[in-house]
């Protein structure tokens, strides 16, 4: 069965925008692109919420079409648009780029997603991610440190209803901008 794989860049106080959804901070270098491109090849779908989704197909449709968009990100351009999508929205009506609109999450219907063959799903999207975490939907994390303090913004971990969920640690990575990787399974 795949899992669902929860995969947010943050600062070192935890948070994954800043004020008015500034992420100009995220330090991606051809490195960590590269290790992304390397990762997201092998997923089987990307769940995100409209907002995301939005951001996404602004720009990647296209974006190996202009030729200062050499290497990893080109090549992210074709990943984006072959991968299947699921987008959560109650107001988007259809989308484009092999993507399926989705009204909620609902926990039967994401394991009808989990259960079918593929890769693992890559989840994003801060509400999104909110919203899976709240109904303890989440497999694994990968979680990307980017060494900066914000002070204020968004936090990727909501406050949660429900206990604590033991996880396993499963591997560390140091990039050379300084990134560090942090991945989990459940225990």
């Amino acid at each position: 069965m795949r899992k669902i794989v929860l995969m947010a860049g943050i600062s070192l106080d935890g948070f994954i925008e800043g004020p008015d959804r500034d992420i100009g901070w995220h330090q991606v270098d051809e490195e960590l692109h590269q290790h992304m491109n390397d990762v997201l090849r092998s997923m089987g779908g990307f769940l995100s919420g409209r907002v995301t989704h939005e951001l996404m197909a602004d720009y990647w449709p296209t974006a190996d079409a202009d030729p200062a968009n050499a290497g990893a990100v080109a090549e992210f351009a074709e990943i984006w648009r072959s991968k299947p999508k699921y987008v959560y929205s109650r107001t988007l009506r259809s989308a484009d780029w092999n993507t399926t609109v989705v009204r909620d999450v609902v926990p039967e219907e994401v394991a009808a997603l989990k259960a079918a063959p593929g890769g693992d799903l890559t989840l994003s999207g801060a509400d999104l991610a909110a919203s899976f975490l709240r109904q303890d939907l989440v497999d694994a994390y990968r979680i990307y440190v980017h060494p900066v303090r914000i002070g204020r913004g968004r936090p990727l971990f909501p406050t949660l209803d429900h206990g604590p969920v033991n996880l396993r640690h499963t591997d560390t990575h140091t990039f050379g901008n300084g990134v560090v990787l942090l991945r989990y399974e459940r225990a």
